[in-house]
């Protein structure tokens, strides 16, 4: 049996469905923290279990008769350290075998915000005594096509990204990645550093967009401060805000590019490129 965390999100939900191209319903669990908002998950026949990160007592029970867990990281910054380690706490006590985690690209070197609770769950995790595969996503697809509606509509994308390069994959992409490692023997106790295989820039990704909407779309770098109050003012969340900018910021030092083919390895398939996920964001 298998048990996915954070089952209702977007990454998780994936995970789901691909794993039941692979595996029966019936070894699939998917944990929520809200079972009660779960329909979408048992429509499509797996069990669902609550897992609340902040309440360590659901989760050995949702945990029980698992050989393998897929832990995805949780998403408030300052809270995930303390959150994974109740998982992994959690799964060592039901008997867990086998645990694949969802951390950050090259966590162990990284100088992103982001990284350092990534790297401290990597350690705990290796201490834990369970087979275990990191599983570094690199930056999401999603973050930069959520940006072409309002550049469709202003002609305009801003950031701090300079000429920064992103090696970026679809959420689908790293889901594919976590199905493979979770179903396929060969993965135990390695490393993987998940990027996509076509690297763009924000000047590269408005060209792009230019040429598929038909219409002039140009990318402006701002000062990062500049570029903080834009977001802050549009009513993005500060926690958002400052994970946005810092990367935007280091990607101009390399941090979101790799030439890792790590993802790809693992899919059997090239990764989406970003003319791809452009064509289905402006079809959606």
């Amino acid at each position: 049996m298998i048990v996915i965390t954070g089952a209702n999100g977007n990454l998780g939900q994936l995970v789901v469905k691909n794993l039941l191209q692979v595996i029966p319903a019936n070894q699939i669990v998917a944990a929520v923290r809200n079972p009660e908002k779960s329909d979408n998950l048992r429509a499509l026949g797996v069990e669902v279990r609550e897992a609340d990160y902040d309440r360590p007592e659901t989760l050995v029970e949702a945990f029980k008769g698992a050989e393998k867990l897929l832990l995805i990281s949780a998403v408030v910054p300052g809270e995930r350290l303390r959150q994974h380690q109740a998982v992994i706490d959690a799964a060592k006590q039901a008997g867990v075998k086998f645990i694949a985690y969802t951390s950050m690209l090259r966590a162990d070197t990284s100088s992103l915000n982001l990284a350092g609770e990534h790297q401290a769950t990597e350690a705990y995790l290796k201490s834990a005594g369970i087979d275990y595969v990191l599983l570094r996503n690199g930056w999401y697809l999603e973050n930069s096509t959520a940006v072409i509606a309002a550049a469709l509509a202003q002609g305009t994308i801003i950031g701090s990204a300079g000429q920064g390069r992103f090696a970026s994959a679809t959420r689908a992409d790293y889901a594919g990645a976590a199905v493979t490692v979770l179903t396929q023997p060969g993965h135990a106790n390695k490393t993987y550093e998940l990027a996509g295989n076509h690297a763009f820039s924000m000047v590269e990704f408005a060209e792009e967009l230019s040429r598929q909407a038909g219409r002039p779309i140009v990318y402006k770098n701002l000062p990062p401060a500049e570029y903080e109050a834009t977001l802050l003012g549009l009513g993005l969340p500060r926690m958002i805000v400052d994970v946005i900018v810092d990367a935007d910021i280091k990607s101009s030092n390399g941090e979101l590019d790799s030439s890792s083919r790590d993802l790809s390895q693992l899919l059997g398939r090239s990764t989406t490129p970003f003319s791809e996920a452009i064509r289905v964001a402006l079809q959606s």
